[in-house]
């Protein structure tokens, strides 16, 4: 027989455990972001960061539990003036905890902290494409982010959500603001600067929040997101992978396994797929023997080779276009030139396959050059699309409305129809009109539809050359 007093002690011990769970549960302090990722073959997980020391709640088709850490609660460290592309000892770097929960296949509600959050479906057909989305704070270069004319991603996501996507397709560059703004420039006036997260929540979560609301998310790494600049946050925050606290960027020594991730495929349902490929730390000059991208990216190529073989129609998503033109112009003279695909990408890929991507790749989404752009060709190249033109400081060399007699952005690959919008903030949209047919379509910061697109396979045409 139990003796009273254990019973009442026992009873006691019981209902605190249970109280303290139900506190945990309970009303809690909603984190500032929270979103859908989707990682490798597609599998969601579920995204929060918080300023409070503990992970918020999650709950899926009823079953509550706390989510899971990814990165601790702090401030993103410090890397060292010879290792940053913006040494701000300075800059501020409020403390966050980053949590995540994988999410199981065929869940049907899902919400973090009461906020509901959008699901993958099995079959996608409305894709919105967006890239370079951040208010540029570096060197001599300087945005007025305070200026929702001038920096208008809020406006560009808000916009996006309300085309309803089924998934948001991310090329990459989220952090732009390395620098302080300078006191003589009110536009950026009070901005955050800086690797921590003051400057990343600024920069993306917050103008990004209606977007990141409204469906799950497919990102790509940007060279702004390399271990020197914004990949600390990068690895806490967005990257698809299983966050390894020993390669995160916060050493510098283990950079040269931070600044790098494997592909891995996103099926879309139908025989197709997305092919999501880190290409940040190539180098636009190209290497050098000996280089340790070399080996890096070939097995980069190798990889999406074998990704590529699984479905019938492939869309390959990287950062840097390799079948697209950038433009530049002469301050003394006003020349025009054009200029193609990343170098460093093209050695290498150009070595294992003339073609740069393997011939089972359809499409290339991109971003890096700060405009629209669509390129197709009359040789067996993927067509390229570049989304760059989401929110930071455009690019504003206008490129031609035809394609260059004797050019041509990547090696061997001969032009059959270009088309392109500079100085123009906005999304790209992209919906599938059958096995291997897409309907795309350019709109401005509103919404307004600016171009039209068809997409055929790998060839694609435009309704006008120049918006």
């Amino acid at each position: 027989m139990t003796h009273p007093h254990l019973q009442t002690r026992a009873g006691a011990l019981v209902s605190t455990i249970l109280l303290a769970g139900c506190a945990s549960l309970g009303p809690q302090r909603p984190p500032a972001a929270a979103f859908v990722v989707l990682g490798e073959d597609g599998a969601p997980a579920a995204r929060a960061i918080t300023t409070a020391p503990a992970c918020p709640s999650i709950t899926i088709d009823g079953r509550t539990t706390t989510m899971a850490v990814r990165a601790p609660f702090g401030a993103i460290p410090l890397r060292g003036k010879d290792h940053s592309a913006g040494y701000h000892p300075d800059a501020k770097s409020t403390p966050v905890l980053s949590c995540e929960t994988a999410l199981p296949a065929g869940s049907t509600r899902v919400d973090v902290a009461g906020r509901p959050l959008p699901l993958p479906r099995a079959d996608v057909k409305r894709i919105v494409v967006i890239g370079d989305t951040g208010c540029r704070l570096k060197g001599k270069e300087f945005q007025d982010c305070n200026d929702p004319q001038a920096y208008p991603f809020a406006r560009v996501a808000a916009s996006a959500a309300a085309w309803k996507p089924d998934l948001v397709v991310h090329v990459g560059d989220f952090h732009y603001r390395e620098d302080p703004c300078p006191a003589d420039r009110p536009g950026c006036a009070g901005s955050p600067y800086g690797y921590g997260w003051d400057a990343w929540n600024a920069d993306f979560f917050a103008p990004g929040q209606a977007l990141l609301a409204a469906a799950p998310w497919v990102l790509a790494r940007g060279n702004h997101e390399t271990c020197a600049r914004g990949g600390q946050g990068w690895w806490r925050f967005l990257d698809a992978h299983r966050y390894d606290p020993a390669a995160n960027c916060d050493d510098p020594s283990a950079d040269e396994r931070a600044d790098y991730t494997d592909p891995y495929a996103v099926p879309l349902g139908g025989d197709a797929q997305l092919i999501v490929f880190d290409s940040a730390n190539t180098n636009w000059k190209g290497f050098k023997p000996g280089d340790v991208r070399v080996e890096r990216y070939a097995d980069t190529w190798r990889k999406i080779d074998l990704l590529a073989r699984r479905q019938r129609y492939n869309i390959a998503v990287d950062h840097h276009p390799l079948y697209a033109f950038g433009a530049t112009r002469d301050a003394q003279t006003g020349a025009v030139t054009l200029f193609g695909g990343d170098a460093g990408l093209t050695q290498v890929f150009g070595a294992l396959d003339p073609r740069l991507l393997p011939s089972t790749v359809d499409m290339l989404l991109s971003g890096h050059v700060h405009l629209w752009e669509q390129t197709s060709f009359a040789t067996d190249h993927p067509t390229q699309f570049v989304a760059g033109f989401a929110g930071t400081a455009e690019d504003i060399v206008p490129l031609p409305k035809t394609p260059p007699a004797g050019q041509s952005p990547a090696p061997g690959a001969t032009l059959d129809a270009m088309s392109s919008w500079i100085d123009g903030f906005g999304f790209m949209t992209m919906e599938r009109t059958g096995p291997d047919t897409w309907h795309v379509v350019v709109h401005d910061r509103d919404g307004k539809t600016r171009n039209t697109c068809t997409v055929q396979g790998r060839r694609s045409t435009c309704a006008v050359p120049q918006v």
